[in-house]
């Protein structure tokens, strides 16, 4: 937004972050994804309530606390989502937000290179600031896993982010000449080289608001509170974690709530906090008969030599985030568009970077796309300084249980398919002995993680939906001058990662704050399958 904002140079624009630079290797070599979200540096170390149907454990929540936001800290994969999430935002309120509405819009955002693999250029942008890339695929498990779907019954696709999402084919990341490509390297760096932009470093403590109208941020700079005044307007566009959090501090909020904390309710908003969503995803690993995977890597030596030569090149194994492969597939008959998503990995190891077994393996992470359950975001306390309460609620749908143990079973079919018969040794997580539902549910419950794609807790609606926070213009319901432009309004969770969406948002909110047209509608029409009612492939 920054830099559509300040594009004209009509605006003057100022963007007030708390984080700090993200220069150095562990932000913009690609491979060193692991360290960035596990540094208190760049992350705000949030962590999920004791989540009653995960044995309460308390789930890490890592957002980017550095410019660029959570894109800095991400893997850096990039999915659109399916048309029909967009379809389905505009039915439930979000009138203007349809997958014709919006794909203009990912076109505008795209610089698009298929890497020879393939792909729909039609759908696709090539001219965006955010380039989007496909790794090398040089290693053979990249393309077993495509051929082993195949094998299994599912289809193909050159490019989930263009006419046919639901398949297995290459996975698409942020990234360009090797390094990582945020939102700071895309946008906010180009952006900053313009006079009437200006980025201030501070923490934002609330909204200021006078007679119903945002006029301002109050922040704390070098130890002293002082205020940013706007002429124009506010936008908050802080995650879906510190955005409703900003507004309860700013008395927009559940009243009661509010009042609970002695905070003066300016607009009783009971949707602020509510309606969180993620995604959660268990990694299915197995081992490798053939020393083919890039354990062989996972050394002080080995790390050594992808460092240098990411150093001195930006190229080899520090180049990729190495998710390289992918599916989109649907659950069951009856389900009209995808509601699983598989990341292929040439490794066994987590995201925290600890190797689950020692030797060489690979893993697909997996989980639901479209869970029922949802959580809230809460205050702790009236300081600004006090973390959210962020209760996820996980799995406390039924149908969360039924998805999940289905996308085990389904892998499992996947990785004993014959693609797999040069490199399948025996099965490390969850292990071949937990065959039964009560099984496969007690591991679901100690080993599900999060796929750190939290959304929705200032949800766009009408204006006359009391759960509703912004309407479709992103501006806050019962305050002027002040909008969210961020994960947090999705009404929905999309299918897939979340940067893309998110990007996307920026865009076309940035469209709405100029008082610009939206741009001309996309009515390409997606596949789906013609055998869903039947078949689950």
């Amino acid at each position: 937004m920054a830099y559509r904002l300040s594009e004209s140079g009509r605006y003057s624009v100022i963007v007030l972050e708390y984080g700090g630079t993200d220069a150095g290797p562990f932000i913009q070599m690609p491979a060193a994804l692991s360290y960035p979200m596990n540094m208190a540096r760049y992350d705000w170390g949030y962590k999920s309530e004791p989540e009653p149907h995960l044995g309460g454990r308390r789930l890490v929540c890592p957002r980017g606390k550095v410019i660029g936001g959570s894109s800095s800290v991400n893997g850096m994969v990039y999915v659109r989502g399916h048309a029909c999430d967009y379809d389905h935002w505009a039915e439930s309120g979000a009138h203007g937000w349809g997958y014709a509405d919006v794909l203009p819009y990912f076109k505008r955002l795209e610089n698009w290179h298929d890497g020879g693999h393939g792909g729909d250029p039609a759908w696709r942008g090539d001219s965006g600031p955010l380039h989007v890339t496909r790794g090398p695929r040089s290693n053979p498990l990249y393309q077993a896993f495509v051929n082993a779907g195949e094998q299994a019954g599912f289809v193909k696709t050159d490019d989930y982010n263009g006419e046919r999402q639901e398949g297995f084919g290459p996975m698409e990341q942020t990234v360009w000449k090797g390094r990582r490509w945020s939102t700071a390297n895309a946008y906010l760096k180009p952006a900053l080289k313009r006079a009437n932009l200006e980025l201030v470093r501070c923490f934002a403590r609330r909204i200021v608001i006078e007679n119903g109208r945002a006029t301002g941020v109050e922040i704390e700079r070098h130890g002293q509170i002082e205020t940013v005044t706007a002429r124009r307007e506010v936008i908050v566009a802080a995650s879906s974690i510190n955005s409703p959090k900003i507004l309860m501090l700013s008395g927009i909020g559940p009243g009661a709530h509010l009042a609970e904390h002695g905070i003066e309710v300016i607009a009783d908003r009971p949707g602020v906090g509510q309606n969180l969503q993620d995604h959660l995803e268990l990694y299915i690993q197995q081992a490798s008969i053939l020393p083919i995977t890039l354990y062989k890597h996972w050394n002080m030596w080995g790390k050594a030599l992808a460092g240098a030569e990411w150093l001195l090149f930006k190229r080899g194994l520090g180049a990729s985030n190495q998710f390289e492969s992918a599916a989109f597939i649907r659950s069951r008959a009856g389900v009209d568009y995808p509601d699983i998503q598989f990341h292929f990995l040439p490794i066994a190891i987590r995201y925290d970077g600890k190797a689950a077994a020692e030797g060489h393996g690979f893993q697909a992470h997996v989980g639901p796309m479209r869970s029922a359950s949802r959580g809230a975001v809460s205050l702790r306390s009236a300081d600004p300084r006090v973390d959210p309460s962020i209760a996820f609620n996980y799995m406390s749908h039924p149908q969360d249980w039924a998805d999940f143990r289905r996308c085990i079973r389904i892998t499992r079919e996947i990785f004993a398919q014959a693609a797999f018969d040069p490199y399948r040794g025996q099965e490390i997580l969850p292990g071949a002995d937990l065959q039964s539902d009560e099984d496969l549910d007690a591991h679901i419950r100690a080993h599900a993680e999060s796929a750190f794609h939290p959304c929705g807790t200032c949800r766009m609606g009408r204006t006359d939906d009391p759960m509703a926070v912004v309407d479709p213009e992103c501006r806050v319901i019962g305050i002027d001058g002040l909008r969210v432009a961020d994960s947090s309004i999705f009404p929905r969770i999309t299918n897939g990662n979340l940067n893309g969406p998110s990007i996307m948002v920026g865009e076309k909110a940035s469209d709405h704050i100029l008082g610009l047209p939206p741009l001309p509608s996309d009515n390409a029409v997606p596949w789906m399958s013609p055998r869903w009612r039947e078949a689950d492939r």
